[in-house]
């Protein structure tokens, strides 16, 4: 039953959801008709499409008229974490296509003998690697849905690639109750309270909130490794039962077949005796050589150490997973030509990332400029019982991260709101920093935003994957609620 009302949602979703950029110009008009109607509390009119376009378009306008360009708002305030997922992309994608690595994925890709199996693989292996690091499980998930998928064409096993794509996402609905959760680390120090907001640093005082209190609570241990055990069962449970309803994994591309057994440059040169051609220029060695690829690799891997030695793991950022991943690709591929082919196949899937990124910037810009996402969160915190609270904002949250989907950015604007209404209400700080935060993660199941570098390396569309997610997500919105209420 429940594998027959995927194929069916999946199915729905298929004929109807639109292509992520079409959402994105969308969810653009459909904001900026919000923000007319119910933002700008106190603001005439006619003054209101002036500041929604300053906002959108990122423009500081003083009191005399005059304009400045914005370092706040607008369209390309995501430019530099837009280059951060494009080299998640193809860091990622170019490290699986080196010779140890492959073997590797492969070895796993073998283990599944079924699609239901498969499935359950491809969601634990990518919800366990979030809860370490959410840069990390978007990374593993996709990379292991692409060859599981493969391996099984290859062994003649039907599977589902659509749904094993979907596993692959369903790490980004448990990344925030994880170690990169933005919101529990942001508020585990003064310093960090107050770059969220000052307002909420004055009304806090002295106070912080522990790992204690949300990470490390149990009820964010029995949230979110719930849904480690959850998840996968659920992405198991839809797999279909008929060959027929099965979709095949699509062709692997050129470049990428003459690095899928670990070739390196030299092996990609041979010449016609089958021996390896030997380097006739020194640019030519040096592209060809290990001494480049490792030197780069080892330096980047002593700032990755550096920098966890002094911070402590807990802490590691998205430009750190991005340089570990270079710095083993460069190590695994052992030339620079050898890695520069793998990179090159890469890239070519990144045109969704720069297009898209810009629109949900701006998209962000006008919600908070607006008001709206403000008034959200206080209509949830007027509506509620101190019992209730926590799942009104985490409904909320889930909404807000339609149109802000980014943890930090939704928690500087929500956070505060959130915060104060705990206080007065009497529920824990720590319980409303995790409430906003499964909010955030909940609805990444329906927004493509998170998963462009999955689609890109995976080859699959949005909506092909989007009704299992759906289902993902209802499930994981139940479990959520519940220890919301109960705990």
């Amino acid at each position: 039953m429940i594998s027959r009302l995927g194929l069916r949602i999946c199915e729905l979703f298929r004929r109807t959801a639109p292509d992520p950029f079409v959402l994105a110009v969308l969810l653009t008009l459909l904001t900026a008709v919000l923000a007319m109607l119910f933002g700008f509390q106190g603001v005439a009119a006619g003054e209101r499409a002036g500041r929604l376009l300053d906002a959108w378009g990122g423009i500081d306008r003083r009191a005399d008229g005059t304009a400045t360009e914005s370092a706040r708002l607008g369209l390309w305030t995501l430019l530099g974490f837009g280059m951060q997922m494009c080299l998640v992309l193809v860091t990622g994608h170019a490290l699986a296509a080196s010779g140890p690595v492959r073997g590797l994925i492969d070895r796993l890709a073998a283990l599944p003998r079924s699609c239901a199996q498969a499935a359950a693989l491809v969601s634990f292996a990518a919800c366990s690697t979030a809860v370490v690091n959410w840069g990390l499980g978007l990374i593993v998930g996709a990379l292991l849905a692409r060859e599981v998928g493969r391996s099984m064409a290859r062994r003649g096993v039907a599977a589902h690639y659509p749904l094993l794509c979907a596993a692959g996402y369903t790490g980004l609905m448990v990344w925030h109750g994880g170690l990169s959760g933005s919101a529990p680390l942001s508020m585990t120090t003064r310093t960090g309270i107050e770059k969220v907001s000052p307002a909420m640093a004055a009304q806090l005082g002295e106070r912080t909130v522990p790992l204690s209190q949300t990470l490390f609570s149990p009820m964010n241990l029995v949230v979110t490794l719930g849904l480690v055990a959850i998840v996968p069962c659920v992405c198991a449970l839809l797999s279909p039962r008929r060959a027929e309803e099965m979709s095949a994994v699509p062709a692997v591309g050129e470049v990428e077949m003459k690095c899928r057994h670990g070739q390196d440059a030299r092996a990609m040169a041979r010449n016609e005796h089958g021996q390896d051609a030997r380097a006739t220029s020194v640019p030519e060695w040096l592209e060809t050589s290990p001494l480049v690829a490792w030197v780069l690799a080892l330096a980047l891997g002593a700032v990755v150490w550096r920098y966890i030695s002094g911070a402590g793991a807990a802490a590691i950022s998205l430009n750190h997973v991005n340089a570990l991943m270079l710095a083993l690709g460069l190590a695994m591929h052992g030339s620079a030509r050898s890695y520069v082919a793998a990179v090159d196949e890469a890239a070519r899937g990144c045109g969704g990332i720069v297009v898209q990124f810009p629109l949900y910037a701006g998209i962000m810009a006008m919600m908070a400029a607006s008001g709206l996402v403000a008034r959200l969160s206080e209509w949830a915190a007027a509506n509620s019982s101190p019992g209730s609270l926590p799942v009104l904002m985490f409904i909320s949250g889930g909404v807000v991260n339609l149109f802000v989907p980014s943890g930090g950015g939704q928690w500087a604007v929500q956070g505060p709101i959130a915060v104060s209404a705990g206080v007065e209400a009497g529920v824990p700080i720590g319980k409303m920093v995790m409430s906003v935060a499964y909010g955030d993660q909940l609805t990444n199941m329906l927004q493509p935003f998170w998963a462009l570098p999955l689609l890109a390396i995976t080859g699959v569309k949005a909506r092909e994957i989007v009704g299992y997610t759906a289902i993902v997500m209802v499930v994981g919105a139940a479990w959520i609620g519940l220890w919301l209420a109960l705990l």
